[in-house]
């Protein structure tokens, strides 16, 4: 198993300085993996060490693996990204806009444009998520719903929060990107994705859901006492309705979607199979919102989420899969760099300017919180000053 000393060193500071209960990390070139290592337990009080295969709940990024089935579509010609993704899925296209609340009633209005594959795909579709938009958690909260209830049936309560092409807004528009993949197709998106993407990478302990032989390497989620010490708390969801969002349902490890990372960064191939064409992974990798920028959202639900500040100051768009910086990060990644993360602080960057890959791994609430953001900065300065 390849050690970069320094990059463990660093990891097992923050474990020992309680920042992360425990954390497991891979970084990888384009010829293989460079480093890889876990650190600290699977759950706070426990015995069981952090082990490389480890499962954790990967929240969002599942995001990048949902936005890579539509590729996988687009690649075979199926569908385009601009498709009117309101004529393909009925139940998308009659979601109104919410204009407001006079008093508790929410105040609504039919939409003026059409809402794209491409902007569901970019967070440009003008929907959102409770956690960083007070309307759309107050609609939730007078409507006595939450996200996960209900199946298909439940993203009735997300309305669109302005139109299509306005603005960056994190949303649940990748949700409806599965549905799209599922619709497209005539396949369940846990077959498509067994088929298209995990099957092919070889990534046999990742699922939408655990599966019986992941089930014994759960990691807990944990989330800070009063003190702020780091306890066990309940984690994984119930998906047996069937309805597998494709904005954060799956659990895996970090060598698992290292593989997903690196055939990437290798123009769509690896180990001698070819999931993309180069041309597709170009596609997958270029921004795909014009003059649109990603921007900063606060927070609306903070024992879950810090605000979502990423980089701040630093410019960023979105492609079709994932999140992308248009400036070097001094010491750290370059200008191109796709990236993004999960919501228990599981994160992953692809730099094809210094041809360097990485995962990192930790559960625990908030998202962002300042220990974590410690923890990962560490990581990727230690990376970068390693073997830039």
């Amino acid at each position: 198993m390849p050690v970069i000393a320094a990059i463990s060193e660093a990891l097992e500071a923050h474990v020992q300085a309680g920042d992360t209960v425990g954390c497991t990390a891979v970084v990888a070139d384009h010829h293989g993996i460079l480093h890889q290592s876990a650190h600290g337990l699977r759950a706070a009080g426990g015995s069981a060490p952090m082990t490389l295969d480890s499962v954790f709940q990967i929240a969002s990024m599942t995001k990048a693996i949902g936005c890579a089935a539509l590729m996988r579509l687009v690649e075979q010609g199926r569908c385009s990204l601009d498709d009117d993704a309101g004529e393909l899925m009925a139940d998308l296209g009659a979601l109104p806009v919410l204009e407001g609340f006079e008093g508790d009633t929410p105040r609504f209005r039919p939409r003026a444009r059409p809402v794209t594959l491409r902007h569901l795909a970019t967070h440009t579709a003008g929907l959102g998520y409770e956690m960083w938009n007070a309307d759309q958690l107050r609609l939730l909260t007078l409507r006595g719903a939450k996200r996960r209830e209900g199946g298909r049936a439940g993203m009735a309560n997300f309305p669109f929060l302005r139109e299509p092409g306005e603005a960056w807004e994190y949303s649940v528009a990748i949700d409806w990107v599965g549905l799209a993949v599922e619709t497209i197709s005539g396949r369940p998106i846990r077959e498509f994705l067994a088929d298209e993407i995990l099957g092919p990478l070889a990534m046999t302990s990742t699922d939408v859901a655990p599966t019986e032989a992941m089930r014994p390497r759960l990691v807990a989620n944990h989330r800070p006492d009063e003190d702020g010490r780091l306890q066990a708390a309940p984690g994984i969801g119930d998906y047996s309705d069937g309805f597998y969002s494709m904005g954060g349902c799956m659990s895996g490890t970090a060598p698992d979607y290292a593989r997903f990372a690196r055939m990437i960064l290798r123009d769509g191939e690896l180990d001698g199979v070819r999931v993309f064409s180069p041309e597709t992974v170009r596609k997958i990798s270029a921004n795909a919102i014009g003059d649109l920028r990603v921007r900063d959202l606060p927070s609306a639900l903070p024992t879950l989420t810090a605000p979502l500040e990423i980089f701040p100051g630093v410019e960023k768009t979105h492609t079709p899969v994932f999140m992308r910086v248009e400036q070097d990060l001094p010491g750290m990644r370059r200008a191109g760099t796709l990236f993004w993360a999960g919501l228990f602080n599981t994160h992953y960057w692809i730099d094809p300017a210094s041809g360097l890959a990485a995962v990192l791994m930790m559960q625990q609430s908030p998202f962002l919180s300042p220990p974590a953001r410690a923890a990962f900065e560490s990581f990727e300065r230690a990376v970068y000053r390693e073997l830039s």
